[in-house]
């Protein structure tokens, strides 16, 4: 599943690994249960919903696309922590090459198993990778019940005021992790 990156993008997102839809159509965050594109929209990162095969406009907003592990599989429970371990890795490889503002990993059991931090809670982190600060957010599966599209849209807009909040050269303040 290709990577929809830049250098020195606000925010790359980063899924935990593509679905069987995603890899079929190449598109990130394809299934129609899917909530990542109604809260991208939501919560204000894009001035209209896109579709998955729009991709590649995020570029034109700062924002790129990724995975902790290519492998993709029809349930993340299907990955091992192996996998994970070897993702978390590549992915700092990868974040220091492309420096990205903010590095936003779309769910918090994908970042604990990816970076060995077990305590994450969803929101700002104190690790960085490299000089790009962390942020975990909600995973928009629909099989995250937890989690609606507008509390989703909320953390979201959490993380869009911040990485705005340092493009424009301002001191960034942020609240505490949440469960």
């Amino acid at each position: 599943m290709p990577d929809v990156v830049a250098d020195g993008l606000r925010v790359l997102f980063c899924g935990i690994n593509p679905g069987l839809m995603t890899a079929a159509t190449g598109h990130h965050f394809a299934r129609p249960g899917n909530r990542f594109w109604p809260v991208l929209h939501l919560s204000g990162f894009t001035p209209r919903l896109l579709k998955p095969a729009e991709q590649h406009e995020l570029l034109s907003y700062g924002l790129g696309i990724t995975n902790v592990v290519a492998r993709a599989t029809a349930r993340a429970d299907e990955l091992t922590a192996g996998e994970y371990a070897e993702g978390g890795r590549l992915l700092t490889a990868k974040v220091a090459r492309l420096r990205p503002g903010w590095l936003a990993v779309v769910g918090v059991t994908a970042y604990r198993a990816a970076f060995g931090d077990r305590r994450a809670l969803v929101g700002p982190q104190e690790r960085t990778v490299g000089g790009t600060r962390v942020w975990v957010l909600p995973n928009p599966s629909g099989l995250n019940a937890h989690w609606t599209a507008t509390t989703m849209a909320e953390e979201f807009a959490r993380l869009r005021e911040a990485a705005g909040a340092a493009d424009q050269g301002g001191s960034v303040s942020v609240t505490t992790p949440r469960s």
